[in-house]
């Protein structure tokens, strides 16, 4: 079974940095993706940066561009997500979610793509 856990959400000022963790277990990825979606208050899920497994081949949401850091770790089956200068804005709940198998494309925003969704972790940037 596989499982992804999320980790390091909190409370953070503008302009602060966080880096948040995405654990997978169960299964080793060798291919596919994971992908960061964020779901504000009354919002929609909305993918913000995603990567290929294969190649690190990477995929950002305008808003985050120049400021969030998708990256990998291979060895422990773990994606991070470095978030730099955050705004009030960022302010949401942070999913990661993961698609295994071959595939062409990164930055799938289509979230019923993925097979799997971590449980979620808050991000607050007060201003």
């Amino acid at each position: 079974q596989v499982q992804l856990v999320e980790s390091g959400g909190g409370l953070v000022q503008a302009g602060d940095s966080l880096r948040l963790s995405c654990a997978a277990s169960g299964r080793t990825f060798s291919s596919g993706a994971m992908g960061w979606f964020r779901q504000a208050p009354g919002k929609g899920r909305e993918l913000v940066a995603s990567i290929r497994w294969s190649d690190s081949m990477s995929y950002y949401a305008d808003s985050v561009k120049g400021r969030f850091t998708i990256s990998r770790d291979n060895a422990r089956n773990t994606v991070y997500l470095q978030m730099n200068s955050l705004k009030s804005e960022d302010t949401a709940v942070y999913y990661c979610a993961g698609r295994f198998g071959p595939i062409s494309n990164v930055g799938v925003r289509l979230t019923s793509w993925y097979n799997y969704w971590g449980q979620g972790t808050q991000v607050t940037v007060s201003s």
